[in-house]
C-alpha cells in the first residue's frame, strides 16, 4: 500500500502487531473520550468507540488512511475492564478460571481523502484452565494482571493461565491482523 497509514492508538501490542506483517505506518495517539456508559452490546461499543477513534485522528490528515481499535473481555455479557487492585484482579481470575470468555475488537479503517470508513468486530473465545488460588496470588504478584482488561496478558505471564483458545489468537493480543488486512484492501 503507497498511502500514509496511521495507527491510531499508543497501544504497544497493536503496534507489535502490525509491524510483525511489514505494514508501514505512523503512530497517533487520540484524544477521543470514551463513553462507556452507552447501552450497546459489547461488539456495538467496541465498534463505536474505534471509529470515534479513528475519526478524532482522522480529522489531522487530509489524505491517510486512520486504523482504530477497541478491545474488550466480556464474560456473561459483561464487559471486564482492568482491575487496577490486587483484590479486584484476584475476584477477575476467579471468575473466569475454568470458563470460557470472550475477547472482542473492533477496529475502524477510514479513508480521509473521500471520508469512506469501515467498522467491524471480531469475536474470539478464550477458555481458562481451573486455577488455584496459588496460582492466581502468584501471577497478581507479578503485578501483570492490574493495568490489563479481564485482569491477565495472553501475550505475557499470563498465556499460562490459558487453556486454549478459538479464534484469532491476535485478537486477543489487541488486534485482529488478519481482519484488518482483509480490510485494507477495500481501500487500495
Amino acid at each position: 500500500m503507497n498511502r500514509k497509514i496511521v495507527l491510531a492508538s499508543t497501544s504497544a501490542r497493536r503496534k507489535e502487531l502490525l509491524e510483525r506483517v511489514g505494514l508501514v505506518f505512523e503512530v497517533v495517539g487520540s484524544d477521543y473520550e470514551e463513553d462507556m456508559t452507552l447501552v450497546l452490546s459489547p461488539a456495538e461499543l467496541a465498534k463505536y468507540l474505534s471509529q470515534g477513534k479513528a475519526e478524532a485522528v482522522a480529522q489531522k490528515y487530509p489524505d491517510a488512511i486512520v486504523i482504530a481499535a477497541d478491545t474488550f473481555i466480556c464474560y456473561e455479557g459483561k464487559i471486564l475492564g482492568k482491575p487496577y487492585t490486587p483484590e479486584k484482579a484476584r475476584e477477575t481470575l476467579h471468575t473466569l478460571s475454568g470458563k470460557a470468555h470472550s475477547v472482542i475488537t473492533g477496529f475502524t479503517i477510514v479513508e480521509t481523502k473521500t471520508g469512506e470508513s469501515i467498522s467491524e468486530a471480531v469475536e474470539t473465545k478464550v477458555y481458562f484452565r481451573d486455577l488455584s488460588d496459588q496460582e492466581i496470588d502468584d501471577y497478581i504478584a507479578t503485578g501483570e494482571p492490574l493495568e490489563r482488561a479481564g485482569a491477565y496478558a495472553i501475550q505475557g505471564i499470563g498465556k499460562d493461565l490459558v487453556d486454549h483458545v478459538e479464534g484469532d489468537y491476535d485478537n486477543v493480543v489487541g488486534l485482529p491482523v488478519a481482519a484488518v488486512l482483509h480490510a485494507l484492501k477495500d481501500f487500495e
